[in-house]
């Protein structure tokens, strides 16, 4: 899921800096009158958006291994998961009405949570059923909070694949992926807003529109390695809780059933394809079982 869609404020809008008063002369031969007082706000603003990237300390993920610099500390991620639920819960039809079906995925989850680390952090999962039977789709919000609408949970066929699904979303968690795309985020808008300022006199719309969409391709990119990453987790935590870690496979294949017939997933746009990911999960399969 895009953390855009999630995190609106985190689109910040550059300052209007198209005003020159004030800077009405060039400090260097050639620049026209303004042009060296953006310049100046311009290394400013990207030395702001650096300087809180890199002076904050890189953590080591227990889960992964890798270090991630994050924006967010796990109780600051607990919160922010619980306010934002409300709001996903209401976008996505509400709670289902199958009160059966409601306590069959929590379950499920917490089954998965309580035979693994995951159970260990400081995180407060809950998982939520949601009453939206059009869209195809599943996240987890930072914190915990982990949901799957009826029309994906309607396509799948047994436990095995349910558990496939909130595996993966309890990797997102535990990978703390939204911490880290907040962080990132930060420094591509913080980068981004610095060259608008610097290439904005009027005439460079075009090249200010560039730098936006580059900066969306960077955080795509990222967010694709978050989807693998969320993909090796979750066959390690099916297997610990008794799963055939297989199962992983069964509900890319029902994900590629679903875009081969015109039903496109929403979470398609921002995942890699299913038959890629096949190929990932196999592997790592194949490594846990070889002991590798």
């Amino acid at each position: 899921m895009r953390l855009r869609r999630l995190l609106p404020f985190l689109s910040t809008r550059p300052a209007a800096y198209g005003d020159d008063q004030g800077y009405g002369y060039s400090s260097r031969p050639g620049l026209p009158a303004g042009c060296a007082g953006r310049l100046l706000i311009a290394l400013v603003i990207a030395g702001f958006a650096l300087f809180q990237y890199w002076h904050t300390p890189a953590e080591t993920n227990a889960f992964t291994g890798r270090k991630q610099r994050l924006e967010l500390d796990p109780q600051a991620e607990v919160k922010m998961g619980l306010v934002s639920a409300p709001r996903m819960v209401q976008q996505y039809g509400g709670e289902s009405e199958d009160a059966s079906a409601r306590e069959y995925v929590s379950r499920i989850g917490n089954k998965i949570v309580n035979a693994t680390a995951a159970g260990r952090t400081p995180y407060r999962f809950q998982f939520h059923l949601l009453g939206d039977t059009r869209v195809v789709n599943a996240f987890a919000l930072p914190g915990g909070q982990v949901f799957i609408t009826e029309a994906l949970f309607r396509k799948l066929h047994d436990e095995g694949e349910v558990a496939g699904v909130l595996g993966h979303e309890i990797g997102h968690v535990v990978g703390r992926h939204s911490s880290e795309q907040i962080k990132k985020t930060n420094l591509g808008s913080g980068l981004t807003n610095a060259f608008i300022v610097a290439v904005s006199n009027g005439q460079n719309y075009d090249a200010a529109r560039l730098a936006q969409m580059a900066n969306q391709l960077v955080n795509l990119h990222y967010s694709r390695d978050d989807e693998n990453e969320a993909d090796m987790l979750g066959v390690h935590f099916l297997a610990e809780a008794g799963y055939n870690p297989e199962d992983m496979i069964r509900v890319m294949q029902v994900l590629q059933k679903i875009a081969s017939g015109g039903g496109q997933p929403e979470f398609m746009s921002t995942h890699p394809d299913p038959g890629n990911r096949i190929q990932h999960i196999r592997a790592e399969i194949d490594r846990m079982r070889s002991g590798k």
